[in-house]
C-alpha cells in the first residue's frame, strides 16, 4: 500500500518520486515480479497525517485504486522515479504496518454502473460545462489550460475530468468513491460550476487557490 496526498483514478497515470525506506522496499519487491502486468500495489488518499515526517500517516480513505508500475528509473542514492497507471478501484478492509512496507487487505470494486438510458446525455452535458470552465480558466490565466483530448467512453471521461480539473482532494475522493458513472458526471458538473462561481467572485485568485481558501461572495 502507498498512501498519498492525491487520488489515483482508473486509467489515469501518475508519476511518483520514491525516497522513503518503506516505499523503496515496496519498489524493490515489485521489481522481483517478472511479469510487469503483475507489478501492482494500492494507492489510497491520506485522510489525516502526512506522506513523510515523524508523525506520518494517521488515517487513510477506504476507497483507493490499484496501481500498476509501468516504468521505473533508479537513482544512485537508492531513490526511484516511477510511473503508474490506475486499474480498478478497491475497498481497503485492513492495513498491516508490521513489515518492511504497508500491506493491505482489499476487496476490488466492479466498474462503475451506467444507467440504461441517459448516460450519453450526462456525458455530453459534462463536456459542455467543462469547455465553458476551461475557457474561463484560460481567460483568467491568460493562456490556454486543460486543453486535453477527452475520451468518448462516459466512465473514462468521468475519470479523465476528475484527474484533470482543478479540484480539491476531498472532491476527487468523493468522485472516486461513487460507483455510478452518471452520479460522477453530475458531481463533476456541480464542482465545475462552483469553481466558476468562485472565479467570478474572486477573479484575482487562481482557481486552485480559490478552491482551497473557502471563498464567500458575501
Amino acid at each position: 500500500m502507498f498512501p498519498l496526498n492525491s487520488v489515483l483514478f482508473p486509467g489515469m497515470t501518475l508519476s511518483l518520486h520514491v525516497f522513503e525506506d518503506r516505499y523503496r522496499a515496496l519498489v524493490h519487491h515489485l521489481l522481483t515480479i517478472s511479469d510487469r502486468a503483475d507489478r501492482l500495489f494500492g494507492i489510497v488518499a491520506i485522510r489525516e497525517g502526512f506522506e513523510v515526517g515523524a508523525q506520518g500517516v494517521q488515517s487513510v480513505h477506504r476507497v483507493g485504486c490499484v496501481a500498476q508500475m509501468t516504468t521505473v528509473e533508479p537513482a544512485e542514492d537508492g531513490r526511484f522515479d516511477i510511473e503508474v497507471v490506475g486499474r480498478e478501484r478497491f475497498h481497503l478492509q485492513s492495513m498491516d504496518a508490521s513489515g518492511p512496507y504497508l500491506v493491505g487487505t482489499v476487496e476490488t470494486l466492479p466498474p462503475g454502473a451506467a444507467a440504461a438510458t441517459g448516460t450519453t446525455d450526462e456525458a455530453r452535458r459534462t463536456r459542455e460545462v467543462f469547455e465553458v470552465y476551461r475557457r474561463r480558466l484560460s481567460d483568467l490565466r491568460g493562456t490556454d489550460v486543460l486543453d486535453v483530448a477527452l475520451p468518448d467512453d462516459p466512465e473514462y471521461l468521468s475519470y479523465t475530468l476528475a484527474a484533470t480539473c482543478l479540484l480539491t482532494l476531498r472532491e476527487r475522493q468523493a468522485l472516486l468513491e461513487t460507483s455510478s458513472v452518471d452520479e460522477r458526471l453530475v458531481m463533476l458538473r456541480l464542482s465545475l460550476r462552483e469553481e466558476m462561481r468562485a472565479m467570478r467572485a474572486i477573479p484575482s485568485l487562481p482557481a486552485t487557490e480559490v478552491a482551497r481558501t473557502g471563498w464567500s461572495p458575501n
